[in-house]
């Protein structure tokens, strides 16, 4: 593992909340030394020949993505963990944090191992898996969630297949509170919101499509931190797309609830009239929602109120997705499109670099205790280096993703990530 300097870099640290113009000496896969901007190349601590001109252009931790779905086993053909890598590494993602909702559900010990062997083996970034928190994601009977855990699961999650009986939830997080474990929810009402497509409202009627209330994702939620509250589980809300929500969230966190929440880059920078006339591509769950809702969610992520940001990556093959939009396969791929949209939000004003990449990497880091997120001595040298001003146009067949249902083709976006490092060596370069 070579050493490595990187020099004349603008260095986005989310952990003191900077940017600053300097220079990350790399030894052994590890940040060892943050350095001033002007360095002497001859100093015999610097390797010879392994140094980097960044020319000015940001350096920050890799993004830590909660969410992934790789479709590996039971569904190559949408996704695999080679090309989902691929595209993390292209996208600035040195750790994809995996769902479970696989099929087979990784629900046991084998599956998680299998999912950890494969991605070692085909995946050039990290893999933190996720595992199921009930058996098949059927939300009757509790995994064993302490085998899974010496198997490497980061976190539990039955996914959008929401626990609908209370007892079983609560269960479950009585014993994940025993462990430790952190229990994911996706805040639903699953009656309420079943075979809705849009958000309810005017556009939804004049469409002429099933819709939900945003209240379904409030109910949900509060249901969910009722029964944190009783059971004093860790506890991650993988969504929160509605303004209605918020409150909830802002009092659990009051209460002193060990609760995080999180937001999909689709509901940070895309709103329902994005659906248009019935663009599949768009379907995504929850659904989009209305620009003041939006708008909702990027002050939240700005305020700290909404902790995290992720891709919420989910491949859908074209068979999926060219379909009447009431029966379309709902989810976005969203590895390489990520830092780019959310170049949006910075170019809009709304957020600075530093607090993006807190939501983007220092706080995912913190609440899966993994090492990652940190622009600092001693941290992996996990990093990307990215220009947040490089216009151009998405075209979805450049993707590396297998599955190309990006709602973002053919659009114009600004931000290009130039090379990503996952512990010092070099794993994406842009030609």
């Amino acid at each position: 593992m070579a050493d490595l300097l990187l020099t004349n870099a603008r260095l986005i640290d989310p952990e003191a909340g900077t940017e600053t113009f300097g220079s990350v000496l790399v030894k052994d896969g590890r940040i060892n030394e943050i350095l001033p901007q002007d360095v002497d190349l001859n100093d015999k601590r610097f390797p010879a020949g392994n140094v980097v001109d960044c020319g000015g252009k940001c350096l920050a931790p890799g993004i830590i993505d909660i969410g992934v779905k790789v479709c590996e086993p039971g569904e190559r053909h949408k996704e695999s963990f080679r090309t989902a890598g691929l595209a993390a590494a292209a996208g600035g993602v040195t750790t994809m944090v995996t769902r479970p909702d696989t099929i087979p559900t990784i629900d046991t010990p084998e599956t998680l191992e299998f999912t950890k062997r494969r991605g070692a083996e085909m995946a050039p970034v990290r893999i933190a898996p996720m595992a199921a928190l009930t058996k098949e994601r059927a939300g009757r009977e509790m995994v064993e969630m302490g085998f899974l855990m010496d198997a490497g699961a980061v976190a539990f999650s039955d996914g959008d297949n929401v626990v609908a009986d209370n007892k079983v939830l609560s269960r479950a997080m009585t014993y994940a509170r025993s462990l430790g474990a952190l229990v994911m929810g996706h805040p639903q009402d699953p009656v309420l919101s079943k075979g809705g497509a849009v958000t309810s409202g005017k556009f939804a009627s004049l469409r002429g499509l099933p819709a939900v209330s945003p209240m379904a994702e409030r109910m949900g939620l509060e249901r969910d931190l009722a029964l944190v509250e009783m059971t004093g589980v860790r506890y991650h809300a993988d969504q929160i797309s509605s303004a209605v929500s918020l409150p909830v969230l802002e009092r659990a966190k009051a209460q002193g609830l060990d609760v995080t929440a999180g937001v999909s880059i689709h509901h940070l920078t895309l709103n329902e009239l994005d659906v248009g006339d019935y663009r599949t591509f768009f379907k995504v769950k929850p659904p989009l929602r209305s620009e003041d809702d939006r708008v909702a969610m990027v002050e939240a992520v700005a305020s700290g109120l909404i902790d995290v940001i992720c891709s919420m990556h989910t491949p859908q093959d074209e068979e999926s997705k060219r379909l009447p939009f009431e029966e379309a396969a709902s989810g976005a791929v969203a590895l390489e499109t990520l830092l780019p949209a959310a170049m949006r939000l910075l170019h809009a004003g709304a957020i600075d670099l530093p607090t993006l990449w807190r939501a983007l990497s220092l706080n995912p880091a913190k609440r899966l205790g993994l090492a990652g997120g940190r622009l600092s001595a001693g941290a992996p040298a996990d990093l990307v280096l990215f220009d947040p001003d490089a216009p151009f146009v998405m075209d979805r067949e450049t993707l590396k993703s297998k599955s190309k249902n990006t709602p973002f083709d053919g659009q114009r976006m600004q931000g290009r990530v130039l090379r990503t490092f996952v512990g010092g060596e070099e794993v994406y370069a842009r030609a």
